[in-house]
Order: structure tokens, then C-alpha cells, then sequence
């Protein structure tokens, strides 16, 4: 070893350069799943990552001699922490970590038992090329990483000359690449990992300062597509169908719709849930549309009829921005609105938002009794946590809006035994089987709630609505659910997957399936059209009543992707929704300039706060 030639310093950037290179196509294609249909785009996902890793580490041949090893390699192992990062945020989220969510980190839990079952016993191979490199700069290269001036420049131009051209060239591939921001996927494959996060940075500069170039006239754009959306829809003759009756929200956390009517070896997961659905208004075609925000994005759209954003969460990024949002447009009408969750008031920054929302009580987790015994995750389990809200919902003035928050179904699914109701056969089962065994047990919990909202007489004169707020299986665990669906899940499928109950139940009334498309976007307007309330106020708001005469033509997700009655749009490919066939792309096209509208006037909105101009509008 001894006799081993040093490398000289050049040699040394340039295989370091090419092992992070290699590393992150490893990422890119087995972790990332990035896939490519055109040249350009094969070229642009090989090539973008060289530009950025090359001026990253040759940043740090610009320090000091005496700390120029140190700086290199420090360098190296935070772009190797990114990647890393992204790894394990994709794993679950089957997204890209914005700055947003870094400024909300204190929401995952840190080192929870959520982020451990995302690691996996390969990881490690991550991180070998830094013990490996770092041996070679003590023992093998010349100290200081002596280069002249010229080649340290050389190497930052020649760098800054390849991400111009990788930019470029994506112009060229996505003319619009820019003005699709909310399309993360598309950013990385075209910009590469580490330019987009540079992106990411400037564009959340760009939109902090946003709220302040803002001015009343720029509400009108959005106003005028509003009202025309909104034209020529004919009342519902279930308008006003649920007048002065109290209302009870339900979050169903973490539950897709494929649970219902299903069965785990003879045995339904959602016994109560079925059963009520004779007795409800039932959206089988309901989807969720959350993004980083998951749980706090649900409440979001719910209360507001807008879309979240597509970075963090508005809850932690826009908590002091003026809203209409429904507790405020009820209490109009003499409703008193509470918010039951048993969880510290700061996570998700509740307790500020739901205060600028027009809550009147925030039931948090002070509130319960919570030992270790009847909690698991991130809160109280969800029968003792209906149990213990009994009282409190007995004692608020009526007519009232409340909303729960469930808890036990959150990943990664864990269930003491003696409250497993599933008795399924799997001694040691995976992720999948345990969120069958979870919802199960949420069920359960539903069904007590409805024992005891009639035993205490507040049943008759409540309309109960249960929601579930996002997926809880992952793109990350569909080979295991394959297995249970026994059927592939190709991209029109995971859009499929993206469907969670809706369900609304008015006692006394008869059931009833409504088949048309939905999102969570749509709630606040169905809620109003049955309770028959007018807001006082002009509204902005991108929902539609889900129990009107016109149906609803358009489901938007936030990376972009959309549902309609007979298509499906999604990772850039058209399909037809019933047959999963891929068709051609003009049949998706019609719908392009509005979902980029819709997505971009619901931004203008949030960053711009715009609602702030309400009252002047109305003094015009």
C-alpha cells in the first residue's frame, strides 16, 4: 500500500465529481423511479446532475489551504445527506422535500418510529464512498489540494457551463417547465436534484414577498373565473336538506377508500362504515388532494374550498392570513365551531390557524387524559379520544360545527394486540396487513362515537360527515398490495388509489350513492348547500356542491396531475379511467389551461392574501 502513487489534486475532484455522479443515477432510476420516454429527456436526467456536483465541490477548492480538505468534504457529505434525504422523504411521500417542509420538521417526529421504518438495511452502501474518500484525501492526495487558479476557475465555468446548457435544453424539452412549479417530479428529472433545490430556494423567496406587491385589483382575475365556473348551476333539491342541524366533521386518518366493502380473509375492514353507508350519502369517486401538508392540507381546502400549496403547508407558511373560511361563514348563521384532536396544539401550527380561521375552541391535547396505556403514534387512541370528547361536545352551544381529528390510523400502523378487532392469520404482518388491523380498529372507534352521540341526544339534530384526509399506503409498499388487489398498479390505478371515503349521514334521511367525481376541495360547498347558507361575504373558492344538478367535470391534484368522468392524466400520459388504457393525449389536453389555471389563482391567492380585500369589495 505503501508503494501506491499519490493522486494529484485534479484527479482526485474528478473521480469524486464522477462517484457522487454515479451515486445519484443510482438514486435516480432505483429510488426515485424516474422514468423517460424521449431522448432529450434520457440525455437531461444523465447529464443534470454533473453541472451542480461539479460546482458545489469546487466551491470548496476556493477556501484556505489549511481547510480546503475539510471544506471538500464537508461539501460532499450534505450533498450526500440531500440525497439522502430525499430518499427517505420519497419513500413514503413519493415527493421532494421543499424548504417549506424543512422550516416544519419538527412535525415528522424527528427520529420517530415513522422515520425508522422507512430505512433500509442497504442504506449504508449510501455512505461508503465517504469513508472511502476521505481516506484517499488523508493518505493519497497532496495536502491542501494544491491547484492553481486557473483550474479551480476552469472548474466552476466549466460546471456553470453545463447547468446553463441543462437548462436550456429543458426549454426546450418543457417550454412551460417554470410555470409548472407544483410539478416537482418533472423539475428533477429535467433540472436534477441538487439545481432543484437552488430552484426551490428562489422560488420560495420569491413568493414570501409576494403578499406585499399585492393590491385589491388582483382578486378581479380570480373573481371573474370564479363566477364562471360557477355559472348556471341549478339549486339541488337537497338544498337546505340538513337546515339548523349541528355538525359533526369526522378527519378519517390516513384512510383510502379501497378499505371499504373490502374483506381480509372473511373478515370486512370496515364493518360499521358499510353498514351506515345504506343509511348515507355516499361519493364512491371521492379523491383526496393533499400534498405536503397531508392531514393540515385537508382541513385546509375543507374549511376554505381552496387547493394547498404545493410546498409545506399553509397551516405553518400563511397562519396570519385573512380567510373566509367556514367556521366564520357559519357563525353568521349562529354556529359555534370546536376542533377536538388530541395532539399538542403547536403541531401543524394549529393552534394559530384555527384561531385565524374563526375557531371558537380548540380541544387539543391538554385537554385529555393521555398516559401510555391508551396512546400510540402521535396521540390518544381514537376510542378513548371519543370517549373523553363526549363531554366537551355535550356542553357547546348548538347549533355547532365540530370537527375530529382521528389519530390511530397514521403510519407506521402499530396496535397493541388487545385492540386488534382484525383477527387476520399474519403472526409477523407487513405494512399493508397492519393498516388493515389499524383501520379496523378506527372503525371500531366510529361506531362507538355513534353509540354515544345518541345515548347523550345529540344524534337526531347532527349531520356527521366522515372524510379521509389523505393515503395511507404509499407508492413505496405497492408490491405488498398488489398482492392483496391481486392486479398490477400501473399510474392509472395509483390515481384510483387516491380515492378516500366520503360519506355524509343525516339522520332519519335515506341513503344514497352520488357517483359524480370530487375532491376535498368540494366539502365546504356541499356542506353549505345542505345546511342551505348563503355567505355573506363574496367568496373565492375553487369547490363545487357535490350534491348539485350539475355535476362536477374536474378533479385537480396538486403536482398537476387531473380526473375527469372518462380520463385520467397523469406522469405526463393520458388514459382512459375505466379501462386503464392509454389513450391519446388529446383527450386531456382540453383540460390543461384550466387545472394550471385553477392551481396558479389558488396560489395568488394564499401568497398574495388576497382575502384581505373582501370588505373592500364589498364597500365598492
Amino acid at each position: 500500500m505503501n508503494g501506491m502513487k499519490k493522486l494529484n489534486s485534479f484527479s482526485f475532484y474528478i473521480l469524486a465529481v464522477i462517484v457522487l455522479w454515479l451515486k445519484t443515477l443510482v438514486i435516480y432510476f432505483f429510488e426515485f423511479d424516474l422514468r423517460t420516454s424521449t431522448f432529450l429527456e434520457t440525455f437531461l436526467i444523465l447529464v443534470n446532475p454533473l453541472g451542480s456536483i461539479g460546482l458545489f465541490l469546487g466551491i470548496s477548492l476556493f477556501f484556505p489551504k489549511k481547510v480546503r480538505k475539510t471544506a471538500f468534504m464537508v461539501l460532499y457529505i450534505l450533498l450526500t445527506g440531500l440525497l439522502y434525504g430525499n430518499i427517505l422523504y420519497y419513500r413514503f411521500y413519493i415527493d421532494f422535500i421543499t424548504v417549506p417542509v424543512l422550516f416544519q420538521f419538527q412535525n415528522v417526529g424527528g427520529l420517530s418510529q415513522s422515520t425508522l421504518e422507512l430505512i433500509n438495511w442497504t442504506d449504508p452502501l449510501l455512505f461508503i464512498d465517504i469513508a472511502i474518500l476521505a481516506w484517499l484525501l488523508v493518505k493519497r492526495v497532496d495536502k491542501g489540494l494544491p491547484l492553481t487558479i486557473i483550474k479551480r476557475t476552469s472548474m466552476i465555468c466549466s460546471s456553470i457551463a453545463l447547468i446553463i446548457l441543462v437548462i436550456l435544453s429543458g426549454f426546450i424539452e418543457n417550454p412551460q417547465l417554470f410555470k409548472k412549479s407544483y410539478d416537482r417530479e418533472n423539475l428533477v428529472k429535467t433540472l436534477g436534484s441538487f439545481n432543484y433545490h437552488i430552484y426551490d430556494i428562489l422560488f420560495n423567496s420569491k413568493m414570501s414577498v409576494q403578499r406585499a406587491f399585492a393590491d385589491s385589483t388582483d382578486v378581479d382575475d380570480v373573481t371573474k373565473y370564479i363566477n364562471k365556473l360557477n355559472s348556471n348551476a341549478p339549486p339541488s333539491s337537497m338544498s337546505g336538506l340538513a337546515k339548523g342541524k349541528n355538525v359533526i366533521l369526522i378527519s378519517l386518518e390516513s384512510t383510502q377508500q379501497l378499505v371499504i366493502n373490502r374483506k381480509i380473509n372473511g373478515e370486512e375492514i370496515t364493518p360499521f362504515l358499510n353498514l351506515i353507508l345504506k343509511d348515507s350519502l355516499y361519493f364512491p369517486n371521492f379523491y383526496h388532494q393533499t400534498a405536503q401538508g397531508k392531514t393540515s392540507d385537508a382541513e385546509f381546502m375543507i374549511d376554505n374550498g381552496l387547493y394547498p400549496l404545493s410546498g409545506g403547508s399553509v397551516f405553518v407558511r400563511r397562519p396570519r392570513n385573512d380567510f373566509y373560511a367556514l367556521p366564520e361563514i357559519l357563525k353568521e348563521d349562529g354556529y359555534y365551531s370546536a376542533v377536538f384532536h388530541s395532539n399538542d396544539e403547536t403541531f401543524w401550527n394549529r393552534e394559530n390557524m384555527y384561531e385565524t380561521m374563526g375557531y371558537d375552541q380548540f380541544f387539543s391535547k391538554k385537554y385529555y387524559h393521555v398516559s401510555e396505556e391508551n396512546s400510540v403514534n402521535y396521540g390518544l387512541k381514537d376510542i378513548p379520544f371519543f370517549e373523553q370528547s363526549i363531554p366537551y361536545l355535550k356542553d357547546l352551544p348548538q347549533p355547532f360545527y365540530a370537527k375530529f381529528l382521528t389519530l390511530t390510523n397514521h403510519f407506521p400502523f402499530l396496535l397493541e394486540p388487545e385492540d386488534q378487532f382484525l383477527k387476520d392469520d399474519e403472526e409477523n404482518p407487513d405494512l399493508v396487513h397492519r393498516y388493515f388491523r389499524t383501520v379496523r380498529y378506527e372503525d371500531e372507534a366510529i361506531k362507538r362515537f355513534f353509540t354515544l352521540l345518541k345515548k347523550n341526544g345529540l344524534y337526531d339534530n347532527s349531520i356527521i360527515i366522515l372524510y379521509g384526509d389523505h393515503y395511507g399506503i404509499s407508492k413505496s409498499y405497492h408490491k405488498e398490495l398488489e398482492q392483496v388487489l391481486d392486479k398490477e398498479i400501473t399510474p392509472n390505478e395509483q390515481i384510483d388509489l387516491q380515492k378516500v371515503p366520503f360519506i355524509i349521514h343525516i339522520p332519519g334521511e335515506k341513503g344514497k350513492i352520488i357517483k359524480t367525481i370530487g375532491g376535498q376541495t368540494d366539502i365546504r360547498q356541499t356542506i353549505l348547500d345542505l345546511l342551505g347558507i348563503h355567505p355573506e361575504k363574496p367568496v373565492i373558492d375553487f369547490g363545487h356542491s357535490l350534491i348539485s344538478k350539475k355535476p362536477k367535470d374536474l378533479v385537480v391534484f396538486r403536482d398537476g396531475s387531473f380526473v375527469t368522468k372518462k380520463y385520467t392524466f397523469t406522469e405526463n400520459a393520458c388514459y382512459n379511467k375505466l379501462t386503464g388504457v392509454k389513450v391519446k393525449m388529446s383527450k386531456c389536453t382540453p383540460y390543461f389551461d384550466r387545472v394550471q389555471n385553477e392551481l396558479n389563482f389558488s396560489d395568488n391567492v394564499i401568497f398574495g392574501d388576497l382575502l384581505r380585500f373582501n370588505d373592500e369589495k364589498m364597500a365598492e
